[in-house]
């Protein structure tokens, strides 16, 4: 069976190969054949790809690839490990064109396009069309030439919008009995540190424009937006102003204005990543129908304003009214653009439906792209799923998601309680049109997943929202019910990954300060040591903190770095490690694991010398 994520037993191999041979000469299948491997070899043969392909075509390579300039630096970095072993490990783009390949995996030499029109069914596809984790081995693949070939596809999302950009895939000789594909955390961790990279290179253009946001929304009342084709800041005033047609108006106007430049060709100080990002038209403005471009009011020069280099004035749709449009630049290129929106002048403002807004702390780029995403998928009143580590601030946003929707009543049922005996009180409260809201789904009893997975079969469109901490393996209801909702899922950030947003959390964890005593501060000492710590325990550890030192402390003034937990203050023991580092770090563990502690074959594994193993297990600490 073709997988995503962890895999149950799979077909055996010698009936399974029979199986396609009956099938590429056109003779009737055996049972047992499981439905999506059928599937996916007819579509093979609809798109007329030969089974015995040898010289797959070669498409046009992209022009400029924004995957690949973020993802170079973690690949070749991994590409040495690579270069003398049994394994290969391919990057493809959102459109499956191969972008960068590196090691000697089996079959995979010639082939540059791993779109199934190309060469059929493959685990870069299916990763891509699932957007999860996909394994496919040997006679489940329709070439001939990867019948001895295991390959792991993992999608990489951008950090931005989770849309899908490319594939990470590691292939091998055939590993049918491996459970899951040996080579699985070796994509996973290079997923994540090309998806860390993308993060990194966008965050200065996006500091930029939230600076730009911020100077314009300082008035009380102002109605601002800021965006970037990519990125969307309203103000309180204006989510309550804009319709969703004014807002498409201005997305494509960003889009449009994203482009320009003032005095420099854009390929000399704009990054490829930065102008790919900014040049792309965004999604959002499609379901509202627009195909004209957006008409600026009177007077407007388009020659002047084509580069968006200077400002001007936009007549809004439905009477919202006019947005004088700033662009807003960066290193000499125009990154986005900054509208205030002035209603009209004989109409009151008219309030429209607004989506939900997160007014929980942080601003860190994963931070936003969680609650953005959250806060979208909560628009509708279906399941939704909020996962992450211990205290990370999965109920906290979900309380907040229903507050914003107008589910001001919900059922609340916390499974770490205990048991739930009646698990009709679900059927009960959605009945009544109330939210559902479950937490810590992961200590669940199984009678209650499996009355949890019926009540969702019969009402697939159920207000429930739950939270779940990974921890141990899941069982295989509490596995169903994840499956079923993992594409209305959301992964909060830890702490740790988002210590810019500690400044901005200190207040609001804060108690109430007594009267005639000074709500706490912190020394920019005592802030750095803050913004160092791990947090293991996350905003629970960190709210936990502050409460004792505002309850306990003896000393006036700003809270030292003197005053805070020996653990805080000194520091984590070990420096932090980069994406590309981790990235190796975890194909060594997994190599490891793989061989049972065996250096020797570990090593062999990764195609290092052992010497550069020890060595870099000493770099690592491990």
């Amino acid at each position: 069976m073709t997988t995503t994520e962890e895999s149950p037993a799979r077909p055996a191999l010698m009936p399974l190969r029979q199986a396609r041979e009956r099938f590429l000469t056109g003779r009737p299948l055996p049972d047992g054949v499981p439905d999506e491997i059928v599937a996916a070899w007819r579509r093979a043969r609809f798109f007329g790809v030969r089974h015995d392909l040898t010289e797959p075509s070669e498409p046009l390579p992209p022009a400029r690839s924004a995957l690949l300039t973020a993802a170079r630096p973690v690949l070749e970095r991994l590409a040495p490990a690579l270069a003398s072993g049994q394994s290969s490990l391919v990057l493809t783009d959102e459109r499956l064109r191969v972008l960068w390949s590196a090691g000697s995996g089996p079959g995979d030499e010639k082939c540059h396009d791993l779109s199934e029109q190309e060469v059929g069914h493959n685990s870069a596809a299916l990763a891509l069309r699932t957007r999860r984790r996909a394994e496919v081995h040997g006679p489940e693949h329709f070439l001939d030439l990867w019948q001895d070939v295991s390959a792991v596809s993992v999608p990489v999302l951008a950090p931005e919008n989770g849309q899908v950009l490319g594939t990470v895939t590691v292939a091998c000789g055939l590993c049918t009995g491996c459970t899951p594909h040996p080579g699985a955390a070796l994509a996973e961790a290079t997923a994540t540190a090309v998806e860390a990279e993308l993060l990194a290179r966008s965050r200065t253009t996006e500091r930029v424009l939230l600076d730009a946001f911020q100077r314009a929304a300082a008035r009380p009342g102002a109605a601002v937006v800021a965006l970037d084709g990519k990125n969307r800041l309203l103000s309180d005033a204006a989510a309550g102003m804009l319709s969703p047609g004014a807002v498409a108006v201005l997305e494509r106007t960003a889009a449009a204005n994203g482009s320009g430049r003032d005095d420099t060709d854009p390929s000399e100080a704009f990054d490829p990543c930065e102008r790919a990002a900014a040049s792309e038209p965004t999604r959002t403005s499609e379901p509202y129908g627009l195909s004209e471009p957006a008409r600026p009011s009177e007077p407007y020069d388009s020659a002047r304003h084509r580069n968006g280099s200077v400002a001007f004035d936009l007549e809004l749709p439905d009477g919202t009214g006019t947005a004088h449009v700033t662009p807003v630049r960066h290193e000499g290129a125009v990154i986005g653009v900054v509208a205030v929106v002035e209603p009209p002048a004989d109409e009151a403002v008219r309030p429209h439906a607004q989506h939900p807004r997160v007014a929980l702390a942080g601003r860190s780029v994963p931070w936003r792209h969680a609650t953005a995403k959250a806060a979208e998928l909560a628009r509708s009143r279906e399941p939704l799923l909020l996962t992450g580590e211990r205290g990370t601030g999965k109920t906290a946003l979900a309380r907040e998601l229903l507050r914003a929707r107008g589910d001001l009543d919900p059922v609340v049922v916390d499974a770490a309680e205990g048991p739930v005996d009646e698990p009709g009180i679900w059927a009960t409260a959605l009945a009544s049109d109330h939210a559902l809201l479950l937490r810590h789904a992961e200590r669940l009893a199984q009678a209650d997943v499996a009355a949890l997975n019926s009540l969702l079969d019969e009402r697939p469109d159920a207000p429930l929202l739950l939270t779940f901490t990974p921890g141990t393996p899941p069982g295989p209801c509490l596995q169903r019910l994840l499956d079923t909702l993992a594409a209305r899922s959301v992964t909060l950030p830890a702490l740790r990954e988002r210590p810019d947003d500690i400044r901005e959390l200190l207040p609001e964890l804060a108690p109430k300060p007594v009267p005639g005593r000074p709500p706490l501060t912190w020394t920019l000492d005592a802030l750095r040591a803050l913004e160092r710590h791990p947090w293991p325990g996350n905003i629970t550890e960190l709210a936990h903190l502050v409460r004792a030192l505002a309850e306990h402390r003896q000393v006036a003034g700003p809270v030292r770095r003197t005053e805070l937990p020996d653990l805080v203050r000194e520091g984590p023991a070990t420096r932090q490690l980069s994406p590309m580092e981790l990235a190796e770090r975890t194909a060594i563990l997994e190599s490891l694991r793989s061989h049972g502690g065996n250096k020797a074959r570990a090593a062999a594994a990764l195609g290092i010398a052992r010497a550069t193993l020890y060595r870099k297990l000493r770099g690592y600490s491990l």
